[in-house]
C-alpha cells in the first residue's frame, strides 16, 4: 500500500471497495413525525344543585291562582227517554210489518176471502184479485188433515219464497164432502196465512178466480 507523504494532496484510496455502504442508509425508513395531540376539552361546569324551594318556584313559574268558589257548575242529570203511547203503538206496529206478523186487513165473504199486510199498497190486492199475477205453483191440500195441511202449506210456501216464486195457488176445496158441507181448510187458512211462520212469508192472498178454481182456492202472493 502507497503511503501518503506530506504534501501529497491526492485523496486516499481505500484498499477495500465497500459498495453497499450508501444502500444501507438508504434502506432505512425515514422518520415520521407524529402530528400534535389535541388539547381536552375544557370541563364543562356542573351547575350547582337546586333547593326543593327553588325546584318548586320554576315548576309553578307562570301558575296563576284560580278564584276560590266551585270550579265549574255541576252537570244536570241525563234525562231518560220519554216515549209517548203514540210513538210505542208505532213502534209495535213497525216491528209488526217487518216481521210478518201484524195484523192483515181481511175482507170476508161467504164466497170471497183476501187479506193484505198491514202497509201493502190496495192497488197490489186488486192485481192479485184479478188475476194480473201469473201463477207459478199450486198446492192441493185435497185429503189432508188440519195438521198435515197445515205442516204442507208452511214447507210449499218455504220452498217457493226460496226459489224466487212470486205467486202460487192453494186448492182447499169447497168442503161440499166434510161434515155439514163447512170448508175446514178455507177457514183455517184464513189464519195460517196471517200468523206466524206462514204469514210471515204471505204478502197477500184472494180467492181465486173461476178459472184457477174459484171459491175452492186462494191466490198467494210471497214476499221477496
Amino acid at each position: 500500500m502507497a503511503r501518503r507523504t506530506k504534501g501529497d494532496t491526492k485523496p486516499r484510496i481505500s484498499a477495500f471497495n465497500t459498495p453497499f455502504k450508501e444502500l444501507k442508509r438508504r434502506l432505512q425508513p425515514e422518520t415520521v413525525k407524529a402530528p400534535p395531540r389535541p388539547l381536552p376539552p375544557a370541563p364543562v361546569p356542573v351547575p350547582a344543585e337546586l333547593g326543593e324551594g327553588e325546584l318548586f318556584q320554576q315548576a309553578m313559574a307562570g301558575v296563576v291562582r284560580l278564584p276560590e268558589g266551585p270550579l265549574a257548575a255541576p252537570l244536570p242529570a241525563p234525562r231518560e227517554p220519554r216515549v209517548t203511547s203514540d210513538d210505542a203503538e208505532a213502534f209495535a206496529r213497525l216491528a209488526e210489518l217487518v216481521s210478518g206478523e201484524g195484523p192483515f186487513d181481511i175482507s170476508d165473504t161467504d164466497e170471497h176471502i183476501e187479506g193484505a199486510a198491514p202497509g201493502v199498497d190496495k192497488r197490489l190486492l186488486v192485481g192479485l184479485r184479478q188475476g194480473q199475477y201469473a201463477v207459478q205453483g199450486h198446492l192441493d191440500l185435497h185429503g189432508l188433515t188440519r195438521a198435515e195441511a197445515k205442516d204442507a202449506v208452511e214447507r210449499y210456501l218455504g220452498e217457493s219464497q226460496r226459489a224466487g216464486k212470486r205467486c202460487v195457488l192453494l186448492v182447499h176445496g169447497r168442503g161440499l164432502n166434510s161434515k155439514d158441507q163447512i170448508p175446514v181448510l178455507k177457514e183455517q187458512l184464513k189464519v195460517w196465512l196471517r200468523r206466524g211462520r206462514i204469514g210471515r212469508a204471505v204478502l197477500a192472498f184472494s180467492t181465486a178466480r173461476p178459472h184457477d178454481g174459484g171459491a175452492g182456492a186462494i191466490y198467494v202472493l210471497l214476499r221477496r
